[in-house]
């Protein structure tokens, strides 16, 4: 995951709006980066860096949204929290919809935008936490033999070693061998960390289309 420090990211065109966020974030113990404009912090971003981004809906260029949207698609997952001084229910709808963490409208209380800033930046420290348990479980599948997969699967299932030895076609006592490799392979003591770790390693089913 890397030690670097979180960092909020403001993207707003309003310099005076931009000084202020970036002044009273910083005070709060935040590090900050500013933006003028959303090509900006397109030509500068990095994915890898742990943070938020905080940024206002309507901007000359690419709105929110639009950023909102290219950031997804560049798999950019870093948490949004938009601010808007001319916000519509669309348009807090589909920002959020589209997965922000909050919708502040111009003036806003600081304490909700430091509060939302914080949920943004645990949201996305949970995440990244998830991802690197998910490539450290995948690694340690990726040592399992076919057979030491064959019997992972029956095993997460709630099988029986008598009945994975029927379904695979092996003596029990040679199933049982298989699962100790396998176990030590995914370095897991009980069952229910095998469960837990094989349950996060499988791919979530395609999510609805919007409305």
């Amino acid at each position: 995951m890397g030690s670097a420090r979180a960092c909020v990211s403001i993207i707003d065109d309003d310099a005076l709006v931009l000084r202020s966020l970036d002044r009273l974030l910083q005070a709060r113990g935040f590090e900050v980066h500013t933006y003028s404009s959303p090509q900006a912090f397109l030509e500068q971003r990095d994915a890898d860096t742990p943070g938020c981004i905080v940024m206002d809906l309507s901007m000359p260029g690419l709105s929110g949204l639009e950023l909102q949207q290219a950031l997804a698609r560049a798999a950019d997952r870093r948490p949004v929290v938009f601010i808007s001084g001319r916000s519509s229910i669309e348009a807090t709808v589909r920002a959020m919809k589209a997965g922000a963490v909050d919708f502040l409208t111009k003036p806003f209380d600081e304490a909700d935008l430091v509060a939302a800033v914080r949920a943004a930046l645990d949201k996305d420290r949970a995440s990244r936490e998830g991802l690197a348990e998910l490539a450290s479980i995948n690694l340690r599948l990726a040592t399992l033999t076919p057979r030491e997969r064959e019997v992972l699967s029956r095993v997460v299932a709630g099988k029986l070693n008598k009945q994975i030895a029927a379904e695979l076609g092996t003596a029990e006592k040679t199933v049982k061998v298989h699962r100790a490799r396998m176990m030590r392979k995914m370095q897991f003591d009980s069952l229910a960390e095998l469960v837990r770790a094989w349950t996060v390693s499988q791919p979530l089913p395609p999510a609805p289309p919007q409305a």
